[in-house]
């Protein structure tokens, strides 16, 4: 028995989650609404959802405070303040692609898993546009996260990491003392939660197993085509995001976009492989060297755009909230895609670091816009079969968002007017 244990903890955890997957999906469809082993198994999935939505709030406020408070207030100076904001109107563009491809495609439209609880809950959320921005602010920081409410909650955590690294860069040594004791508390709470997300996805081939079981053993092989869809959807989004946002702002910098395409190509397929934007770092660095960014800019934008900049994931969040919206019967509103839109590019500052962060940020989305993962919901379900499928959409994603964090160091760079311009002649 100690064998199987080793031999499962030691084994690669994309590979288990695959194996999950595919066991699922064989076995839902021989046992065809087979009540006893539905009943069985849907525990097993259930509990997978309850885990993961144990760790998403301490997961986002602790991180998303150590992230904003690391960035030195001296660092947030011109070139910064261009960096994060190329990263925000790019994160619009790429959430806005998602949900547009999305809503062309309609992946989910034909699983039908929609039940009385999920749509009752749905209903009850339609807040206008005014309503949720002033939503973001929140009138009790603290109720806020202890009821799970996502944005005014990553609002509250963002102004309370740059007040710290105000703090921590004080001039003043007892508020300075202080604030780096805050900050190393939190940021060990951050560690701790990693520690914890990392057991949860020890868990994930087997709660994965049970979601899928149940979905195939309810609806058979028909279940494959959304699945399908989804995955078309999420790489379709990633291909425009280079082509019209990516291609776009070279050519409005008079820089050639082929040149950029060939040239990331080794940061771009080492994300794919490795699905680490950080242990991509190096070659995005030599990337960026070769197209002429000087160290003082690449130096700050692509360290801080593997941890903030999300663009292949923002897609990925578009795509996913509509099919599981679609999945359950209930599509979304135009106020609740306004949401998905901020709640994305807002998290992302926070959860860039985290393993298993796209999961986790979908699951913030979908709460944001009242798609509540309730243990034995349609919901919890369409969420469970986006699980199995995100290791193939991590690479892409993953892939995706390293191309703009080099961007984004080309194009601070050529504002700056500090591009070596040499280089793009080769």
């Amino acid at each position: 028995m100690p064998n199987i244990f080793s031999f499962y903890f030691k084994s690669n955890l994309l590979w288990r989650i695959l194996i999950g997957l595919i066991a699922g999906a064989i076995l839902g469809i021989i046992f065809q609404n087979v009540t006893g082993m539905i009943n069985f198994l849907s525990p097993f999935g259930d509990l997978f959802i309850r885990l993961l939505k144990m760790i998403v709030v301490p997961v986002i406020a602790s991180t998303l405070i150590v992230g904003a408070s690391s960035i030195p207030p001296t660092d947030l100076g011109r070139v910064g303040i261009k960096t994060f904001i190329y990263y925000i109107l790019t994160a619009i563009f790429a959430i806005g692609i998602g949900l547009g491809v999305a809503s062309l495609i309609q992946p989910g439209l034909g699983i039908e898993l929609s039940t009385e609880k999920v749509i009752a809950g749905k209903e009850a959320v339609s807040p206008t546009i005014v309503q949720i921005l002033l939503g973001l602010v929140p009138t009790n920081p603290f109720g806020a996260i202890a009821e799970g409410k996502i944005l005014p909650m990553i609002v509250f955590c963002l102004f309370f990491g740059i007040a710290l690294s105000f703090g921590r860069d004080s001039k003043d040594e007892t508020i300075k003392k202080h604030s780096d004791l805050v900050f190393g508390f939190i940021d060990g709470v951050s560690q701790a939660m990693f520690k914890i997300v990392g057991w949860v996805m020890q868990y994930a081939p087997i709660g994965v197993f049970a979601l899928i079981f149940t979905v195939f053993s309810k609806n058979g092989a028909e279940a494959l085509g959304p699945l399908a869809s989804v995955t078309l959807s999420v790489y379709a989004g990633l291909i425009l995001q280079v082509v019209i946002v990516y291609c776009g702002l070279f050519l409005m910098m008079r820089l050639n976009p082929l040149i950029f395409l060939k040239k990331v190509q080794p940061p771009m397929v080492t994300a794919f492989v490795t699905r680490s934007s950080g242990a991509t770092l190096p070659v995005s660095i030599e990337a960026a060297v070769n197209m002429g960014v000087p160290k003082n800019i690449y130096s700050f934008a692509l360290p801080v755009g593997s941890t903030v900049n999300m663009n292949g994931t923002t897609v990925y969040l578009g795509v996913c909230a509509i099919f599981i919206a679609n999945a359950v019967g209930m599509p979304l509103t135009f106020s609740q895609m306004i949401t998905v839109m901020l709640t994305a590019s807002l998290g992302a500052v926070g959860t860039a670091g985290v393993p298993g962060a796209g999961a986790i940020m979908l699951l913030m989305v979908l709460e944001s816009i009242g798609l509540r993962v309730e243990g034995g919901s349609a919901v919890a379900i369409a969420y469970g079969m986006i699980l199995g499928i995100d290791a193939i959409l991590d690479m892409g994603r993953t892939s995706m968002n390293v191309v703009g964090d080099v961007a984004g160091a080309v194009a601070v760079a050529k504002h700056e007017k500090t591009l070596d311009e040499e280089q793009w002649r080769r």
